[in-house]
């Protein structure tokens, strides 16, 4: 178990769930190994509240911006909390050699798959890198809606939807493949914004 995450945990998991009060749904969809959470990206809070919706060992792992790992005291905080820097804007080969390695481990990654905070789906297109992760290390994808741009005290249900499997015909995707199962997977994410575990 990772110790500091596990102490991070305790001390944030409170001020989260009363700053942003929301309900979990579907969490008997993650499985006992390796899995990426694939969610919607529209608030910064996004990663945090998804977190704290998992027990505190779930092994959690994920991608953060490079800039962010500039910052040395930040650099230490996100590092030991599992994150690992990714570069924007274009393939980053060795943030997928180390998102893979930690899928077969056995760490759930969390991963936006849009790539960027957007307002609505079709706003940018899914990134195919997705795909190339899920198919290579055999991981199912989990589709995970977490509400829009979180406002203080207003109420959120994150729900996890059931796993999903790139469908590939060859050892490989195609980057047409991979492009397909990456806008099924958002597809996937957006059809459960109808739920509210509040009502």
């Amino acid at each position: 178990m990772n110790r500091f995450f596990h102490y991070v945990y305790i001390l944030i998991k409170p001020i989260i769930c009363l700053l942003f009060p929301h309900r979990a749904v579907g969490l008997e969809n993650i499985p006992e190994g390796g899995a990426l959470l694939c969610g919607n990206h529209a608030s910064a809070w996004d990663p945090i509240i998804i977190a704290v919706c998992l027990p505190n060992d779930s092994r959690l792992a994920f991608m953060a911006k490079e800039q962010l790992f500039r910052i040395p005291l930040l650099r230490w905080i996100i590092a030991k909390l599992g994150a690992f820097p990714v570069k924007r804007g274009g393939s980053d080969l060795t943030a997928m050699k180390t998102a893979m390695k930690r899928l077969n481990e056995g760490g759930r990654l969390i991963i936006f798959p849009e790539g960027t905070r957007v307002d609505h789906q079709g706003e940018v297109e899914a990134k195919g890198g997705v795909t190339v992760m899920a198919a290579r290390t055999g991981v199912p994808m989990i589709p995970i809606y977490c509400g829009g741009k979180h406002k203080l005290f207003r109420r959120t249900t994150v729900v996890f939807g059931e796993p999903y499997y790139p469908v590939i015909a060859g050892r490989r995707p195609t980057a047409e493949e991979n492009q397909r199962s990456a806008e099924e997977i958002m597809d996937r994410i957006y059809s459960l914004s109808g739920v509210d575990a509040w009502k």
